[in-house]
């Protein structure tokens, strides 16, 4: 009668399988998605996308984080009534007092400068709040030139560390081109 053949505890599939789990990140409450390998800097993407130690008390942001202004592009001339739509990449979005991890919410600054990225940001005609999580949105704006620029802020609409704005374009307004109304008489 033989006696069986032991392997060594970290060859077995099942410890082998669990330092596996552990070391990709996906234990309970982490991203499951596989790490990349980033060749030039030694990084994983997954290790580059993790989201900076607050420094300020403030919500982590993340340097990889993308937002934009898709519509309407830097330069172009629009009617007085017009849509904007925001684009968001490598950060969720969540409304206005959810505190989770890696979301948050749009600002659209309107004529305007963040001034003070550790204070919550303003509500008014110049810092529009989308704290319902609205990814688009219609402006009335006068006649003219303006400029327009995407800010995500957290539950408490604070700008996150580091800043996560978008670049700040300018539009110019016209009067709209609609064909004048037809009366029904």
């Amino acid at each position: 009668m033989s006696t069986p053949r032991r392997t060594p505890l970290g060859s077995t599939p099942l410890v082998v399988a669990g330092f596996m789990l552990l070391a990709g990140g996906a234990a309970w409450g982490a991203d499951p998605t596989p790490a990349l390998q980033d060749h030039d800097h030694g990084l994983s993407v997954a290790q580059a996308a993790e989201p900076a130690a607050p420094k300020t008390g403030r919500s982590p942001g993340r340097k990889d984080a993308q937002l934009y202004i898709g519509w309407p592009n830097d330069g172009d001339v629009v009617a007085t009534h017009f849509k904007v739509w925001f684009g968001l990449r490598n950060f969720g979005v969540a409304p206005a007092g959810v505190d989770r991890d890696g979301t948050g919410h749009h600002h659209l600054l309107i004529d305007a400068a963040l001034d003070n990225p550790a204070e919550p940001i303003p509500n008014d005609k110049q810092h529009l709040h989308f704290g319902a999580g609205q990814t688009e949105t219609y402006l009335d704006l006068a006649l003219g030139r303006h400029t327009l620029q995407l800010v995500l802020a957290d539950a408490n609409h604070v700008p996150h560390d580091p800043p996560i704005v978008s670049k700040k374009i300018s539009i110019t307004v016209v009067q709209s081109r609609r064909p004048p109304q037809v009366s029904e008489r």
